[in-house]
């Protein structure tokens, strides 16, 4: 575990800074512990997205899946050790993800981030099922190693939830994973779709594409992937993000 945190590393901490994407959307720092099949590929989209990101992993041979295209910041060591973890720049992540492929080492991770180095946005990757409950009641959400665990993480880690998955040629229409504000979890999607002002193009829902029909209801765990005028992008965040008990 690691010591308390010296005054300088506080003020370093409300230093973080949000800068634009290429695509005018919010740039922040993420640290991923694990380069795994998820870590890898969460760090190639994330990075692809215009974002910083430090991949730590014990095994440098690990590193390779990430492939010649990515220029972030590769550490190798513990993800739960002090130096490890200042080395990839702790102190200005937005987000903190823990996906090895050790329990126990993602939860001490994850628990180090939050409560020493008071990271933001905190996940944890958990193969138990059982340990995820017990871990989600400390206040650190988890994932089991599902087939959308890469999904779901980025939209847990990016700054409001918005991926765009798709823009058409004139930078016009973008095809956003759309994060919404769990009210609407029960309603109709095409109450969501009027609501938010989206068309939606289809929901993955528990790993598995569907096309969307009247009847549609928005479940637990969808991923809503809609289409938008890319001027109106943070609008509909905003919008989706309300309750719609509040927007009433």
């Amino acid at each position: 575990m690691v010591a308390p945190n010296e005054p300088a590393e506080h003020w370093a901490r409300r230093s973080r800074g949000v800068r634009p994407t290429s695509e005018g959307a919010p740039s922040v720092h993420i640290v991923i512990m694990g380069c795994g099949r998820v870590g890898s590929s969460l760090a190639r989209q994330l990075g692809r997205a215009g974002h910083s990101v430090a991949v730590i992993d014990r095994e440098a041979a690990a590193f390779r899946r990430l492939g010649a295209d990515f220029h972030g910041q590769q550490v190798t060591g513990m993800g739960f050790d002090r130096d490890v973890l200042l080395e990839a720049r702790i102190m200005e992540a937005h987000a903190f993800a823990a996906v090895s492929s050790g329990d126990n080492s993602n939860i001490i991770a994850a628990r180090v981030a939050r409560e020493q180095f008071n990271v933001e946005t905190v996940v944890a990757r958990i193969y138990d099922a059982k340990r995820a409950q017990v871990y989600e009641r400390l206040g650190i959400p988890t994932v089991a190693t599902v087939p959308w665990t890469t999904d779901w993480l980025l939209r847990a880690i990016i700054p409001e939830g918005l991926i765009s998955e798709w823009r058409d040629p004139s930078g016009t229409v973008t095809i956003v994973n759309l994060p919404y504000h769990r009210h609407w979890i029960g309603r109709p999607l095409t109450e969501l779709e009027s609501g938010v002002g989206v068309h939606t193009a289809f929901v993955v829902r528990f790993g598995r594409g569907l096309l969307p029909t009247y009847e549609t209801v928005v479940q637990e765990g969808d991923l809503i992937y809609a289409s938008v005028l890319s001027k109106d992008i943070h609008d509909v965040a905003d919008k989706a993000a309300i309750s719609p008990v509040d927007g009433l």
